[in-house]
């Protein structure tokens, strides 16, 4: 039954929403992974925001027994992946685990940008892929439509295409038939030297570091001494098993196969993703290729509301960082805002999801600056610097030139909507490069600054398609811009964390869309309190917030300027310039978020 020919390792990737969590759970019924009373929807999403959201966030692994029509048995190991594109490179490293993917798309709605952009990392890993088609007892499925924009767009033969419903379970058989007769079996010999891949960690409060490993060649066993060939680390092999879904304990792991171990580790920082395990005095065996470590993109500061929080915060992102390597953070100190934490992200779906997590698992009440990119600035000294915070940026005089990031977007939409997306692209600085038809779909490529699409492009991209556009990014190269630092004052004192970097072209736009919006926001106090936007030391714009003011000479009966009426008036406006100039003004926490959404 352990024969290496009779194993399918395969994952499942698709665009959000098409229904790849929901497949998994029929694959797992059809083989009685688990009993009809532990099945629950999403069955392999097991964090509280993946099943509210309806999204998978990290790819989850399952091992099941499979008896084919032919009557042989086989060994499946799943992956379900994530279908968002912050997340894409949780699917790079699954789909490397495998030799291929069954891509999902829904009947009704066709491909999307994602379903492309995971396709293309499946054919980079020499994938066999086999299409299914999800969702066809929906009333407005069109299978035939889509098995054309599947040929038209993907260049995908369309003969052996699954039509199924994962929701009533038609069709499931069909596709465990597909998976064995048409995926290949993996590579490997078990009589080699051990060679291990390691595809992802995490934390568990009981085990310590758990770890998901693909066997390439050999046999991980129980109570063996290895040596981590990234780290150069020795540990003896505690705990090996699988997921079923449920953890199953086992004596060993062979060539070929999908499953995890633990070894008393305790920092996840000693398991890099990608890298080789292999026998602890084995010098002969090659290392893996490995993976690229992920890249944060967007960064923002997380500040406490209370500063007696800031340990209690501390704390809560270290254990966050044990269970998602991508995420980054150091600390860092504002001087409106304290003591707080610079952190990164690989996109603002990611951001939301950790910020949200802080707030449910460690009951944190956070104040979030905007999300920023990295800009590379070549100063006129000749070095070269990386600005992760609007805040650090260096006096103009001393900046040669300042280059941005730029993405290559794809964005797929029905071609009633074509034009509000290419005025949306170009208000937002971007260059188009290609633009085809297929059917009555537009698939349109743009090149844009990704500090201009960081905020609210999405939003406005579903809003302005009635959510019928989907959108896939990659980083593509650095571009030299004229940009410049909008620095926000708040009764003449600066404020960092409302600090944006914005093109020359909007900043006098921006600065003054951001001033109104405070000026509504920031509530009255006994003096009038200025709201100024500057660049340098040049005020482009400004609102007053109008203090509360006492009728000081309500009892002075008699009409006319009289001199005591002026001296009183004098009076009350020496205590309002003394007040003003010891004041503190507060900004509360909505102020921050909706000034920077501003558009």
């Amino acid at each position: 039954m352990s024969e290496i020919k009779n194993i399918r390792n395969f994952s499942i990737i698709a665009h959000i929403d098409h229904g790849k969590s929901t497949l998994a759970d029929r694959l797992i019924q059809f083989c009685g992974g688990l009993s009809e009373r532990e099945m629950k929807a999403q069955v392999l999403d097991s964090m509280d925001i993946e099943r509210e959201r309806g999204i998978t966030i990290k790819a989850q692994t399952v091992r099941l027994e499979y008896n084919s029509k032919s009557g042989e048995k086989f060994l499946l190991n799943i992956i379900d992946t994530p279908g968002h594109v912050d997340f894409s490179y949780e699917v790079n490293r699954s789909l490397s685990a495998c030799e291929g993917s069954l891509l999902v798309v829904d009947a009704s709605q066709g491909v999307e940008a994602q379903t492309l952009a995971n396709l293309y990392q499946a054919i980079d890993n020499d994938h066999i892929i086999i299409p299914v088609l999800n969702k066809i007892d929906l009333p407005a499925s069109d299978p035939e439509r889509v098995k054309a924009q599947i040929k038209d767009i993907l260049g995908i033969d369309t003969s052996n295409v699954l039509e199924i419903s994962a929701k009533s379970g038609t069709g499931i058989e069909d596709v465990l038939e597909s998976i064995v007769n048409l995926l290949p079996p993996p590579k490997g010999n078990e009589k080699e030297p051990l060679k291990a891949m390691l595809v992802d960690s995490w934390y568990d409060a009981y085990l310590g570091v758990v770890i998901l490993v693909r066997v390439i060649d050999g046999i991980l066993n129980k109570g063996m001494d290895v040596r981590f060939h990234q780290t150069n680390t020795k540990h003896l092999i505690e705990r090996v098993g699988c997921f079923t879904p449920k953890m199953v304990a086992k004596d060993c792991i062979k060539a070929g196969e999908l499953g995890f171990i633990t070894a008393a580790i305790k920092e996840v920082a000693q398991t890099q993703v990608g890298d080789t395990i292999v026998s602890l005095n084995d010098k002969k065996t090659q290392p893996l290729p490995g993976f690229k470590p992920s890249q944060p993109v967007v960064f923002c500061g997380l500040f406490p509301t209370n500063a007696a929080d800031f340990k209690f915060l501390k704390d809560a992102l270290g254990k966050l960082k044990l269970n998602d390597s991508s995420f980054h953070y150091e600390q860092e100190t504002s001087t409106a805002l304290g003591m707080g934490f610079r952190c990164g992200f690989l996109g603002l779906l990611h951001l939301e999801i950790i910020v949200e997590r802080l707030d449910r698992e460690f009951d944190l009440d956070l104040i979030t600056t905007a999300p920023s990119v990295i800009y590379n600035i070549e100063l006129t000294n000749g070095s070269n610097l990386e600005l992760h915070n609007p805040a650090d940026m260096p006096e103009t005089m001393n900046i040669k030139s300042i280059s941005e990031p730029w993405i290559k977007a794809t964005i797929i939409c029905p071609d009633e909507y074509l034009g509000s997306i290419i005025s949306l692209c170009e208000d937002k600085r971007g260059m188009q490069i290609e633009l085809s038809y297929s059917g009555s779909r537009v698939i349109l490529i743009y090149k844009l600054p990704l500090n201009e699409i960081v905020f609210d492009f999405y939003d406005r991209l579903k809003s302005i398609s009635s959510g019928y556009a989907s959108f896939d990014y990659e980083i593509d190269e650095y571009i030299e811009s004229d940009l410049v630092r909008l620095s926000i004052l708040v009764n003449d004192e600066p404020v960092d964390a409302l600090s944006i970097i914005v093109h020359k072209n909007a900043s006098e736009k921006k600065g003054r869309a951001v001033c109104e919006k405070l000026k509504e926001l920031i509530p009255r106090h006994q003096f009038h309190i200025p709201i100024q936007a500057a660049i340098g030391g040049k005020i482009i714009a400004r609102e007053t917030v109008s203090g509360y003011r006492k009728n000081v000479i309500d009892r002075i009966h008699g009409g006319g300027a009289t001199d005591r009426k002026r001296k009183l008036l004098d009076k009350q406006k020496k205590g309002k310039k003394r007040l003003r100039t010891y004041g503190k003004v507060e900004i509360p926490q909505e102020a921050f978020i909706a000034a920077l959404k501003v558009e």
